[in-house]
């Protein structure tokens, strides 16, 4: 038990050394001094709380927030001293709001359980005592033998032993982990393929020695060691023998596997991604408005303490003859009663501070994300997916967007690669009509005629054909070892499937041309050239890395000689390249680039047996290495990869996506600025970036590439800024390749984001992941802090989508690591234009007008009680019922405001797209500047002086207003000024509403009505629960006053009628681009038609239902809503955007 409460605590980490000991079978040694290491139970925990932990977790985390922690402490000095507040005008909104946060994060926790206790329930199949039992997913141990079946998923991280093929070898996919959905081929060791069966497996005599574990889902460093006939033979483990938990088994009938790694140390447990804790701009300067308002709050406390006793500095107010001190407060300490009149004014003025906001705009948050998934304008039929949201703490953000970075291939591209030219021996070529065709000639050959390859093209396209990690599926059978059968005739039955869709392009190329692979079983690779068949043994596979660029396989051809062929990209392979048409290759690789094919260079190198010798050599001992596995072998790579010869260059075209240059423009004219950052050569992003509109046949194209030093990057940035300081006029446009970025950013960063700043579109190129994100952070810790923004769709883009203020995953097909990682994802980079320019927009004027109007209205509340003290002489007198000052926040105006924050619209969501300048009336957090903080202040001020010197004029000395001609009591004046106030804040939300739905009618006249409802209730009978009732017939008695009844109309108007004034003149004087396009809008008579709640004068609120239902049916194909989680309850509260089908004819015309 002390070794657990350590281990919670971070004292006794549970695994001391660097490896770990895995006993097959738990066969553990049977010597005394053998001490078992301690391992985690198979048990998925992503729930947050448990039964007993719950109640303290959850409030010790309520309470870490600043708001919640100030109410805490006002609610303990209503207890502690004598306020003139009941503490339940201050515990019962703090008790709402810590309430509703925790039965919404208990809920959220129940279900996370929920799911747990299902997975943690499953059945599955281990080996135990020389047979197979079933059991539950969390009784599996490491060292445990366990049975999977086809399709099933692997309930741990196993490592492969035995399969029901013949060589070992078993498919999966990694969907659920990294969204990949091709077959991956895994392998077990020699030693332990064999062992098929129940009870050779339980003969089997092994240890596993592996690293600790760790996140990274494609790196696995280990040993395995079988003892066979008293002899120890050691293999050597990696990613390709480890079966991770949450991959499916595909194309096998049953492996069995060790579990090395359980529970929460699995790989998929350690990659769990938190909540992002990125926070927005306006979260910043709610904050900051937070602790203006808290000055404001004890400004006001100070100076009523002070005048109180400047006040008694008479003996006739400090103790009048009604009010007679005891002996023991004329005896007490001054210092002491000046701490408690403090801490008393403090309680009486402390709802300036909204308790109320944060759980509003969490509300507001988490329902206004839905809006984003419903979107069917973001939706990709094609594909069948839908926007996605991962965090709703950003939604505001996407309306302050500054800066985009994205990546190119898979973003800006279809990712899809057609195999396009390729140079073999300085020679180029096409492809027509699946023929090898030197340029420049046509394709004569008649139909059904095979050409001869010359020996440099054939090995040429053996050696692309060979060079790759590409698996096929069959669709009637389960084993690769019959790919060999299959491959003659039953080629409509065979599918490529590959990591990378530039392999799988030229796999696909050269069955075309004439060379097929066949298959491979792990140890055997067939290809048909022709029709002829050859079978080569594969030695080693050399796997890709984002440092070397490359990829390799060592072979052994049929003759029996040892062939290394070598595939990457140009700056990596020509470097070690020592013979074959060398600069011609490389000027047909730069005509490639300028195409903007993506081009990899293909070389060879043939061994001696002597030479081969030492590399396997090499090779086995790097592999087995459990210490510093992965420098070992970079070095035995560079020792292998090095005096190649070239063989030639492919060119494969990568599909622009559709719209991408309309929504590049479209950023542009929103005043957002767009970076391309991609690992491709220069050539090719350039090409790309001209393509795609980034940059402009007309812009001038400045370039920081090839930099060899400091002095010549700074001379070179000189150049570039006096350049651009010449020709001003000029659109300018900055191409970097990695290199020199890294020389820029050392010494002169000053000097480049100066440069930078001044050109309209830059493009980095030869970008590795880490540099894309200090590309990023460069931009967002620059003096001006502009919003960044980061999209893109590969494991490489992740650092920056990580790094950046949004970041944003396209659902590629570079498996889903960006979306896993990302606070939004998309189908397409098109989509990203409605995202900011329409859910930005409306997400970001919808916020900052809850932030300043909840502070308005805490004014309007507040003030009124602050002057009161002036009249009641400081006695600390209420103005207030303590239940209508439990109330205001809660019930009185809490649901207009959310609705509004949920609806608003200034203008409408085709306008914002076709004008995207509307999006610069919203940067720079303009409706949240001080300038706006400082006039909804000081409006609040302004009508809180209305509120009350209104009343107070109204009932002046002598005045009888009540029909018996009785006096008003101050209870009575205090219901005034909050009847005026609840009716006037709530008016003024309905001025600044533009786009009305029946929800925002209900909620805003409902408030209305409630609140006159509830003080009849509530003032009307005698609650024999209440200690006191000051407010018995007090609101009957003012609404019987037909006085009172003018004097809240004219306050009311007296409020708002300059209100009205100032946006009549601000709209026809000054008018922003929104209002100009307003203005339009009304013009052109595009009306609230396509809005879900709208309905005309005269209709009832359920008529635009049945409308909206007559036309939806008729117009919009109901799988699509079905797919987009559009359900009947969701259409009478959002608006929806819908097309017409083409395959549909329009049932209504309107």
């Amino acid at each position: 038990m002390l070794r657990w409460i350590r281990q919670q605590l971070g004292f006794d980490p549970p695994h001391q050394s660097e490896t770990r000991t895995v006993y097959i079978a738990n066969r553990f040694p049977e010597h005394d001094h053998y001490v078992p290491q301690k391992f985690a139970d198979n048990r998925i925990i992503s729930s947050k709380y448990t039964v007993w932990n719950f109640v303290p977790k959850n409030l010790f985390e309520q309470f870490r927030r600043i708001a919640n922690f100030y109410f805490l402490i006002i609610f303990l000095v209503q207890l502690m001293i004598d306020t003139p507040t009941s503490p339940i005008t201050s515990g019962l909104p703090l008790f709402f709001v810590i309430t509703v946060t925790a039965i919404k994060q208990g809920y959220e926790d129940w279900l996370r359980h929920k799911a747990d206790n299902e997975v943690n329930g499953a059945p599955v199949y281990v080996v135990r005592s020389g047979s197979l039992v079933q059991t539950k997913s969390k009784n599996i141990r490491v060292g445990d033998i366990v049975r999977v079946a086809k399709d099933e998923t692997f309930p741990a991280d196993l490592v492969l032993l035995s399969s029901d093929r013949e060589g070992g070898t078993c498919h999966i996919t990694t969907a659920s982990l990294d969204g990949e959905t091709n077959l991956k081929t895994h392998f077990a060791v020699p030693e332990t393929a064999v062992a098929q069966s129940v009870s050779r497996l339980e003969a089997l005599v092994a240890i596993i020695e592996c690293q600790q574990p760790e996140a990274d889902l494609y790196r696995f460093v280990g040993r395995i060691t079988v003892t066979q006939q008293e002899e120890e033979i050691v293999r050597p483990l990696g990613a390709e023998n480890l079966l991770l938990r949450g991959a499916r088994l595909k194309n096998t009938k049953e492996i069995y596997g060790v579990a090395v790694y359980t529970g929460m140390e699995a790989k998929m447990a350690l990659n769990y991604k938190c909540k992002s804790q990125k926070r927005s701009a306006v979260e910043k300067s709610m904050n900051t408005f937070l602790l203006i308002y808290l000055g404001i709050l004890l400004f006001e406390a100070v100076l009523s303490t002070i005048l109180k006793y400047a006040w008694q500095a008479e003996s006739k107010w400090d103790e009048p003859w009604y009010n007679q001190k005891t002996e023991q407060e004329r005896n007490s300490s001054k210092i002491l009663r000046f701490i408690s009149d403090f801490l008393a004014f403090l309680v009486l003025y402390n709802f300036i501070i909204p308790i109320s906001l944060y759980v509003t705009v969490e509300m507001q948050k988490f329902l206004g994300s839905f809006f984003i998934g419903w979107d069917i304008d973001l939706y990709h039929e094609e594909t069948d997916q839908k926007a996605q949201v991962n965090t709703s703490d950003l939604n505001e953000e996407l309306g302050q967007v500054e800066y985009v970075f994205t990546d190119k291939t898979g973003t800006l591209t279809e990712n899809e690669m057609q195999f396009r030219e390729c140079s073999i021996n300085g020679i180029k070529y096409n492809e027509i009509n699946g023929k090898l065709v030197p340029e420049g000639t046509t394709d004569d050959y008649p139909d059904g005629y095979l050409p001869r390859l010359s020996g440099d093209e054939e090995l040429f396209l053996k050696a692309v054909s060979l060079c790759h990690t590409v698996q096929i599926s069959y669709d009637q059978t389960d084993g690769l070892e019959d790919s060999f059968r299959h491959a003659n005739g039953m080629s409509s039955q065979m599918e490529y499937y590959a990591s990378s869709p530039d392999e799988k392009a030229l796999v696909e190329a050269t069955e075309r041309i004439g060379v097929t692979f066949a298959g491979s079983n792990g140890e055997n690779m067939e290809i048909k050239t022709f029709g002829r068949s050859e079978k080569y043994k594969l030695l080693h596979v050399l796997e890709f890395d984002a440092n070397r660029r490359r990829m390799s396989v060592i072979l052994q051809t049929p003759s029996g000689e040892k062939v290394l062929f070598t595939k990457g990209a140009e700056s990596s392979v020509f470097p070690f390249t020592r013979s074959g048409a060398i600069e011609k290759t490389r000027v047909h690789v730069d005509e490639f680039a300028l195409k903007g094919l993506r081009t990899l260079v293909v070389a060879c190198r043939h061994f001696t047996p002597e030479e081969y010798q030492e590399v396997d050599r090499r090779l086995n001992e790097a592999r087995t290495a459990l210490q510093q596995r992965e420098e070992r072998l970079a070095e035995v790579f560079s020792f292998i990869e090095k005096d190649l010869e070239l063989l030639g260059a492919t060119g494969v075209e990568d599909k622009l996506q559709e719209k991408v240059q309309e929504t590049i423009e479209s950023l542009r004219l929103a005043g957002i600025k767009v970076w391309v950052l991609t690992g491709d050569k220069h050539e090719t992003a350039v090409s790309v970036s001209l393509s795609c509109g980034h940059f402009h046949r007309t812009m001038n194209i400045l370039e920081l590439v090839q930099q060899k030093s400091d002095n010549e990057c700074a001379e070179q940035l000189r150049r570039l800024a006096r350049r651009i300081k010449d020709d001003h006029v000029i659109q300018h446009g900055l191409v970097v390749d990695g290199a020199s970025l890294s020389l820029a950013l050392r010494e002169h960063e000053k000097l480049f984001m100066d440069v930078c700043r001044n050109c309209s579109a830059v493009l980095c190129c030869r970008m590795a992941p880490l540099q894309k994100a200090k590309v990023v952070r460069l931009i967002k810790t620059s003096p001006e802090k502009p919003i960044t923004l980061a999209i893109g769709d590969g494991a490489n883009d992740v650092s920056m989508i990580q790094e950046a203020h949004v970041g944003i995953g396209i659902m590629g097909k570079e498996g889903r690591q960006a979306v896993r990682n990302s606070d939004y994802a998309i189908a397409r980079f098109r989509f990203l234009s409605k995202l900011l320019l329409v859910h930005g927009h409306f997400y970001y004027i919808r916020i900052a007008n809850l932030v300043q109007y909840f502070f308005y209205k805490n004014v309007c509340f507040i003030t009124p009680q602050f002057l009161y003290q002036f009249v009641c002489l400081f006695t600390q007198q209420t103005l207030y019922d303590s239940v209508y000052l439990t109330l205001y926040n809660i019930s009185f105006t809490s649901l207009p405001i959310l609705m509004y924050s949920l609806f608003e619209q200034l203008v409408h969501p085709h306008v914002l797209q076709s004008k995207p300048a509307l999006y610069r009336d919203i940067s720079k957090n303009s409706l949240l500047s001080f300038k706006s903080f400082l006039y909804w202040t000081l409006l609040g001020f302004s009508h809180a002086l209305v509120f009350f010197f209104g009343s107070y004029f109204l009932m002046g000395e002598d005045t009888s207003l009540m029909g018996n001609g009785k006096m008003f009591g101050n209870w009575t004046f205090g219901t005034l000024v909050f009847t005026v106030m609840v009716i006037t804040v709530t008016l003024k939300l309905a001025l600044e509403t533009h786009f009305w739905t029946w929800v925002n009618h209900f909620v805003t006249w409902g408030s209305i009505a409630f609140y006159f409802i509830f003080s009849l209730f509530y003032g009307g009978i005698i609650w024999p629960f209440l200690h006191t009732q000051d407010m018995y017939f007090v609101f009957v008695q003012l609404l019987s006053s037909g006085s009172a009844w003018f004097a809240i109309i004219i306050i009311v108007i007296i409020c708002l009628f300059p209100d009205v004034i100032k946006k009549v003149l601000y709209r026809h004087v000054q008018p922003t681009s929104t209002q100009k396009a307003q203005h339009t809008e009304t013009h052109k008579g595009i009306s609230c038609l396509d809005a879900m709640c709208c309905f005309s004068d005269g209709e009832t609120a359920c008529a635009p239902v049945g409308r909206l239902m007559e036309r939806m049916m008729g117009r919009c194909n109901p799988s699509r809503l079905r797919r987009c989680g559009i359900s009947l309850s969701s259409l009478c509260c959002r608006r929806i955007s819908y097309k017409l089908e083409c395959d549909e004819p329009a049932a209504l015309s309107v």
